[in-house]
């Protein structure tokens, strides 16, 4: 029946943490890295017969190539909107209107623009990881408290803790590797 319990913390944890890398990934995918995609467009949300939606709810978005993003609405008095939203959005990026979609240049990025966006990727990277070594504090004071409760011994404590530490470290070289990757992909010309 312990084991059952700690498979259920270790579980848990587990889910927290892969939780953490999941929404990590999705963070560093909004990042500018100077080549086109859809996603850079994901918190952009436009008004819509009174629901703020997402800009792929109302268009289709489409790369034509590694510096332009092509927009067209499925309905064309949108367009005016969608446009004003990027405008007015953090990108700093300035669409294109012709008549019946809009185009978007995404600019060379400087030397200064891909390090400055290295450096906002790796405070996000120090965010994940403290959720991360969250989840194993929480974790191991779940154990802390069953061995106190003499619902698990010692040695269970121990072993269970460790588990928890080698899962860590585990998703810390994940989330390592996802943002050296990151990085690689920035700084590239």
């Amino acid at each position: 029946m312990t084991e059952n319990i700690l498979g259920t913390i270790l579980e848990g944890a587990k889910k927290n943490m892969k939780k953490a890398c999941d929404h990590l990934e999705s963070e560093l995918a909004k990042l500018r890295t100077g080549r086109a995609h859809a996603s850079l467009l994901d918190d952009i949300r436009v008004d819509h017969y009174g629901s703020s939606v997402p800009i792929s709810q109302i268009a289709n978005i489409s790369i034509p190539d590694a510096r332009t993003i092509f927009i067209k609405p499925w309905e064309k008095k949108v367009l005016s909107e969608i446009e004003k939203d990027i405008r007015s959005s953090k990108l700093g990026l300035n669409p294109q209107n012709n008549g019946d979609s809009l185009v978007l240049k995404i600019p060379q990025q400087t030397e200064e623009g891909r390090k400055e966006v290295v450096k906002k990727a790796k405070n996000e990277v120090e965010k994940i990881k403290m959720s991360v070594r969250n989840c194993r504090r929480d974790a191991n004071a779940v154990i802390k408290k069953l061995e106190k409760e003499k619902k698990i011994s010692k040695d269970e404590m121990k072993k269970s803790e460790d588990e928890v530490q080698k899962l860590t470290d585990d998703f810390i070289k994940n989330i390592d590797l996802i943002l050296e990757k990151k990085e690689k992909e920035i700084m590239k010309i």
